[in-house]
């Protein structure tokens, strides 16, 4: 099931480049495996998708400890896509590779205080909240070019691009305008920082839109 749904999603990928001729090696796919277990992510990383997200510390620090313990020594890149806490921060710092959720500068700052305690440089993203939605995390829009210019200035952290969540909508092309915001976003600071958007109902319109970063759960781990 998992091989012939990573088929599937690499096809719409491929689909979704060809209309605005994009490379379809230049997409990233993040196979997010929250609630799935650890044969579910070993049965993925087999057919070649080594970025695993999680969305909770916990969850991710189980998984993690025990893909690690595997003789044969998988290698993973750990992402970190839900929202983090800062009293988790020293956690997930022992854990992940890519942060996708730093939504304050406040957070930015307890990251850079934690990775210079275990001489780390974190790789992160910025979230930018692209919606009106209530229950949406992530740097006011209009406020996100000044914060971000505040937290490259951490040490300690290394801002390798922007992510946003679209509202769930009934059709995906609802969500472009979310996506095109952030992209807009990108474009005014002048920076090549990559777009990390885009989940199994809505990543066609996502990468039209720039995404290089997709996050894929159930259109990778259910039939």
């Amino acid at each position: 099931m998992v091989k012939d749904n990573i088929v599937k999603v690499r096809e719409r990928i491929v689909a979704a480049c060809s209309k605005v001729n994009r490379d379809p090696s230049d997409i990233k796919i993040v196979a997010v495996s929250k609630g799935r277990g650890v044969e579910d992510i070993k049965e993925a990383v087999s057919f070649g998708l080594t970025d695993i997200g999680e969305n909770r510390i916990q969850e991710a620090l189980e998984k993690y400890n025990e893909l690690r313990a595997e003789s044969r020594g998988l290698a993973i890149r750990w992402h970190m896509i839900g929202h983090l806490q800062t009293n988790k921060v020293k956690d997930a710092l022992g854990i992940f590779d890519l942060i996708h959720s730093v939504d304050s500068l406040a957070l930015a700052q307890e990251i850079n205080k934690r990775a210079a305690q275990i001489n780390k440089i974190q790789d992160i993203l910025i979230e930018i909240k692209t919606s009106p939605e209530a229950t949406k995390f992530g740097l006011d829009s209009n406020k996100a070019p000044e914060i971000i210019q505040d937290i490259s200035r951490l040490q300690n952290i290394n801002i390798k691009g922007l992510m946003t969540i679209a509202p769930l909508a009934n059709h995906q092309e609802e969500a472009r305008p979310y996506f095109k915001k952030l992209r807009q976003i990108r474009d005014s600071i002048n920076l090549s920082y990559s777009l990390s958007m885009g989940m199994t109902d809505d990543f066609e319109v996502a990468i039209e839109e720039g995404a290089e970063i997709i996050r894929i759960g159930r259109g990778i781990f259910e039939s």
